[in-house]
């Protein structure tokens, strides 16, 4: 057993090259062999977002405060409010962020596979977004 106590793992700011405005990344959960899950609390201020991206395994978003967007690659943009809960199929090309005037704080995880957890790709524009 191993307990990871509150507070104890730094928060970091999400990079530019993965994420379009202010985005802090709490990390709750990194994996421990065997295991592939990781887990972290993201919070997006209004209007940020992640860059479209894709996940070997899969991603689940498990919606804590705020109201936010989600859009996978071809699909409408969808609202998201506390108590959703958004499954992204493995591979599915997919963004999610904060709506244009809320925060909005998810619960990301994925898992594992071959040494990553996701592949990054181009930042979503201003028009993708629906600003």
């Amino acid at each position: 057993m191993e307990i990871t106590r509150a507070g104890s793992q730094p928060s970091g700011k999400g990079p530019a090259d993965w994420f379009t405005g202010t985005v802090r990344i709490d990390p709750l959960f990194n994996r421990f062999d065997p295991a592939r899950v990781q887990g972290a609390s993201v919070t997006f201020e209004p209007g940020a977002r992640t860059a479209w991206h894709t996940h070997p395994l899969g991603q689940t978003l498990l919606v804590l405060s705020g109201a936010g967007r989600v859009r996978r690659w071809g699909g409408p943009i969808e609202e998201i409010r506390p108590g959703d809960i958004v499954w992204f199929a493995p591979g599915e090309k997919h963004w999610h962020g904060a709506g244009p005037s809320t925060a909005m704080t998810h619960v990301a995880i994925h898992e594992v596979q071959d040494g990553r957890t996701v592949d990054w790709m181009e930042h979503v524009t201003d028009a993708d977004y629906g600003a």
